[in-house]
């Protein structure tokens, strides 16, 4: 038994007990059948660690880190289509891993800013990635473009054994290395003067970012990776007034995205994709509103009563 057959042996009971309660004609399959049970714990096992590393991304003002790793990925998925690889997302995650370092390691030793070697690896691998499909892997086919905007449902034990590894990499990782990365992110001279290894845990967490990435691009697509790490976090960002307030909320409106955008694709007939990312995007314009709403016209006047 493989380790996504494991754990959709745990969950699927949990999911066929909830079922029934779904609204919707098409959204309870996704609690009752084994196909679309696998698409459904993917999208929450990717959404959940995707919450937790988004916070520390903008707080590292590495926000454009994951749609450029995500963009790197497609050139290594590109790579093993064309080699006829069953399974090419993992040359995508072994672009993402080696892209992730060289972008550290120049940024670390001020060649080039984060963003240009975000920005050179992007277009750099996704045109990588665009000639050697026209070259030799017959072109942009429905598997590819299942590879750039997400299809959940073909989400099988292959894909599912990848995003639970890099769960358990990650929250393992988040875990032993917390203190540490929140050091290095809040004030990085004062961690190294404290002998805080910054640049192994900046190394690692670029790699982590790396494997993350990978995972997202089965659910959402490669084009569409931010929606899942960067903007639920942002949304969080809006209302928490604590590290671990955001992280709660980034959880809070990732899970919420993902749930409401496949019930909508569901009901719909609209791709998953984009449509979880359509929800996550439109849920900061409306929690920003509420914020900026009730700041001045409901707090303040509170305030102003003597």
């Amino acid at each position: 038994m493989g380790i996504s057959e494991f754990v959709l042996s745990i969950l699927a009971p949990i999911l066929e007990l909830i079922g029934p309660f779904m609204p919707g004609t098409t959204f309870p399959a996704y609690f009752e059948m084994e196909l679309f049970q696998r698409a459904l714990i993917a999208a929450i096992i990717v959404t959940i660690i995707g919450g937790f590393l988004g916070g520390f991304l903008i707080m590292r003002n590495l926000a454009l880190m994951g749609d450029g790793l995500a963009h790197v990925s497609f050139g290594g998925i590109a790579v093993g289509v064309a080699l006829s690889s069953t399974a090419p997302l993992w040359y995508g995650l072994v672009f993402c891993i080696i892209a992730s370092i060289l972008i550290h390691e120049m940024q670390a030793r001020e060649l080039l800013t984060g963003d240009a070697a975000i920005g050179i690896f992007l277009t750099g691998t996704l045109a990588l990635g665009l000639v050697v499909l026209r070259l030799w892997g017959g072109g942009i086919t429905t598997d590819i473009e299942g590879f750039l905007y997400g299809n959940i449902n073909l989400i099988d034990s292959d894909k599912l054994d990848l995003i639970v590894i890099v769960a358990i990499f990650a929250l393992s990782s988040l875990y032993l290395l917390h203190g540490g990365l929140l050091a290095t992110t809040l004030d990085p001279v004062a961690a190294r003067l404290q002998g805080i290894p910054v640049r192994f845990i900046g190394l690692w967490f670029s790699v982590m970012t790396a494997a993350v990435v990978v995972a997202m691009v089965n659910v959402v697509g490669v084009l569409l990776v931010t929606s899942l790490l960067v903007t639920p976090a942002a949304t969080g960002q809006l209302i928490g007034r604590s590290f671990k307030g955001c992280i709660l909320w980034t959880q809070f409106f990732g899970l919420s995205s993902v749930l409401l955008g496949i019930y909508y694709s569901a009901e719909l007939g609209t791709g998953g994709g984009a449509t979880i990312a359509l929800v996550s995007a439109l849920m900061f314009p409306i929690v920003l509103t509420g914020r900026t709403v009730y700041t001045r016209f409901i707090r303040s006047p509170i305030l102003n009563i003597d």
